[in-house]
């Protein structure tokens, strides 16, 4: 037989068997609830459950389809766009490369903490994230994940969403006795982390992100106090570089366990990107809104004798990512200090940026801030020399309240005696 014929025949041998595998997931029923440790057929839920019929198979096929367009329609267009950028004034076309973009991708990512403080007490909870908004918390007092927003839901169905709300009961169910059995395992010198009197904490990560051509990455991390001990990586668990010895034998008894494999696969790779497209239809208003920042300018305390520092407050912008920094003229002072973006109550952002200069070369500067929701209107303010703190401006209001008040009483109690006189 031809070489080509050979690989036509095992071509279609493994097709076969793909399709013999999709046949089986399609047709599987549920299992009970059980231990995830050496129950190689356990797979919690079909991998087809939570899609139509058909549905996972053409998912998995989209994503195997990058288009790459014609040469020659590719010159056509250069040359058709070239005058159109030529014509753009060179600023604002600066402007439009520098200045932070819209987001377009919205990772989701979900954070699991397990705390073991004996051999009798522990506590679950686990957050999730889409973008910079939470959809979903789900508290060590709740059996499943609650919703946080109207949209939550996505495009799944009820029956979808109960489908997953019991998978996720029957890994919770079993994960704390799992970890438990797994201690049981380990030789002895490895149980010290787990034996101490001082409680232990495992933090399990994951999620997925959806990229161009339909194409998504996901991952899935353990750690144990903050240290990676292991990942799943295509469809095995995998000890992290500088993990303890005893990772491996967790490793080797989880990868034993073909039925969970495949579930974690399925959920990673089939049902979180379909979550993720759902919620960016149902919640597109929310996740794409724009609100424009607000900025003033402070001084802070003096660090040291004839030094100043200034500081740039930009509130109220969402959504996150925004550029902040002191300038003169047209270029960057090198000593801008950037703090933590953090959170309004309103579920905007504040951002506080510094800069410490001598007293005398204050004069000049700026603070300039980009963000998405500006366009090209950049917010630029200028440091004049006499500005004092938002602080100082409270106490003199404070003050001047203060002296009309007591020149009010002086006013009454002299009119008042005034009054008692002529009496």
């Amino acid at each position: 037989m031809s070489g080509t014929g050979r690989r036509a025949e095992r071509g279609s041998r493994a097709g076969k068997r793909a399709d013999d595998r999709g046949g089986r997931a399609e047709t599987d029923a549920p299992r009970e609830v059980g231990s995830l440790i050496h129950q190689p057929g356990n797979l919690l839920l079909p991998a087809s459950s939570c899609l139509a019929p058909g549905d996972r198979d053409r998912f998995r096929a989209s994503r195997h389809h990058p288009f790459f367009p014609n040469l020659t329609v590719s010159f056509f267009l250069f040359f058709l766009l070239l005058p159109s950028v030529l014509s753009l004034p060179f600023p604002r076309l600066l402007r439009s490369v520098f200045s932070p973009a819209p987001q377009t991708s919205f990772p989701f990512r979900f954070l699991q903490i397990s705390s073991f403080a004996n051999s009798s007490w522990t506590r679950t909870d686990g957050l999730m994230w889409l973008g910079d908004l939470q959809p979903y918390t789900w508290r060590n007092e709740s059996s499943t994940i609650r919703f946080l927003k109207h949209w939550s839901q996505g495009t799944f169905s009820d029956q979808q969403w109960e489908q997953l709300q019991h998978t996720f009961q029957v890994y919770r169910s079993s994960f704390t006795r799992d970890i438990r059995e797994f201690v049981k395992m380990l030789p002895g010198d490895y149980l010290f982390p787990f034996l101490s009197s001082d409680p232990f904490e495992i933090q399990i990560s994951g999620g997925c992100e959806l990229l161009p051509r339909n194409i998504s990455e996901s991952f899935l991390r353990a750690a144990l106090q903050e240290k990676d001990v292991l990942s799943f990586q295509g469809m095995s668990w995998v000890s992290a570089p500088d993990a303890p010895p005893w990772s491996q034998v967790v490793c080797k008894v989880l990868n034993e366990d073909q039925g969970t494999k495949e579930t974690v696969h399925w959920l990673l790779h089939d049902i979180c990107p379909e979550l993720v497209k759902g919620l960016m239809q149902t919640g597109k208003s929310e996740l794409e809104k724009q609100v424009k920042p607000e900025a003033w300018l402070s001084s802070g305390p003096s660090p040291g004798p004839d030094r100043l520092l200034l500081v740039c407050h930009v509130s109220g912008f969402y959504p996150k990512p925004v550029w902040v920094m002191w300038m003169r003229g047209e270029q960057e002072e090198p000593g801008t200090q950037q703090g933590d973006v953090m959170p309004n109550a309103d579920s905007t952002w504040y951002l506080r940026v510094t800069l410490e200069v001598a007293a005398g070369e204050a004069a000049g500067l700026s603070c300039r801030v980009k963000h998405s929701s500006l366009g090209d209107q950049d917010i630029i303010l200028y440091w004049d020399g006499k500005r004092v703190s938002r602080g100082l401006i409270v106490v003199l209001v404070i003050l001047v309240f203060v002296l009309l008040f007591v020149g009010g009483l002086v006013f009454w109690f002299r009119k008042h005696r005034h009054y008692q006189d002529i009496s």
